[in-house]
């Protein structure tokens, strides 16, 4: 699993950066950013979650969920363009809120906390690549397991069953939307009959009955893998 912003930096950067920022609550729903703006804020998560979309002719493309210890605005910052995505609290956010002037002196004060920050502009363009890749040959259920995991990975709960829970508002379309497919085709790859009810997706919840769930789901040939049902 990647290493968060916050955990990647040294402690003297850490100190600083609290020393520079201040502390903002959002309540869910609310934007810590917003597409084709120019605010300059930079955001480090310290609770809650966080979703980023853009809006690409009224459709919504999840491009990732964050969490405490990842940092949302730090691409404007790099390249003073305007804001590429919005960024919404999808739970209750506590965040470490700083100027960009101010995000950049303690980089320029710290320069180890540059490679944490190219850390995550590098892990960022892995995940769009290997999102990309996936489609070739299609593979939407190798995508969606992939999105489930890093959920689970994140945010996940462990029960008494074995199995954990994420406990995100995040519903079968949210899901499709950040794997690159449709609903209907979320609710097809999850209702296949190997996986059973392994994967249970409310919209307050996500249950994952098992950890081998997800290898199945993530079969090579995910149709293939479920069609010898008789």
């Amino acid at each position: 699993m990647p290493v968060a912003f916050w955990d990647a930096l040294p402690g003297p950067a850490r100190e600083a950066l609290e020393h520079a920022g201040t502390v903002a609550l959002i309540r869910p729903g609310a934007f810590l950013a917003r597409e084709h703006t120019r605010s300059t804020n930079v955001y480090v998560l310290r609770s809650g979650a966080a979703k980023v979309w853009v809006d690409r002719d009224g459709e919504t493309v999840i491009l990732e969920v964050l969490g405490p210890g990842d940092v949302a605005g730090e691409m404007e910052i790099a390249d003073g363009g305007e804001r590429n995505a919005n960024v919404e609290a999808l739970t209750r956010v506590e965040a470490l809120a700083l100027p960009g002037d101010r995000f950049r002196a303690v980089l320029d004060g710290h320069p180890a906390a540059i490679w944490a920050l190219t850390a995550v502009l590098s892990e960022k363009l892995r995940d769009a690549n290997d999102l990309r890749t996936a489609h070739y040959p299609d593979a939407p259920g190798r995508r969606l397991a992939s999105r489930l995991r890093r959920l689970a990975e994140r945010f996940g709960t462990p029960v008494a069953t074995g199995g954990l829970v994420v406990r995100l508002p995040l519903c079968q379309r949210d899901l499709g939307r950040w794997a690159g497919m449709g609903r209907r085709k979320v609710a097809q790859l999850l209702a296949r009959e190997r996986l059973g009810d392994g994967i249970v997706v409310t919209r307050t919840a996500i249950t994952l009955r098992s950890p081998e769930v997800l290898d199945r789901l993530a079969g090579d040939d995910p149709d293939g893998l479920f069609a010898d049902t008789g």
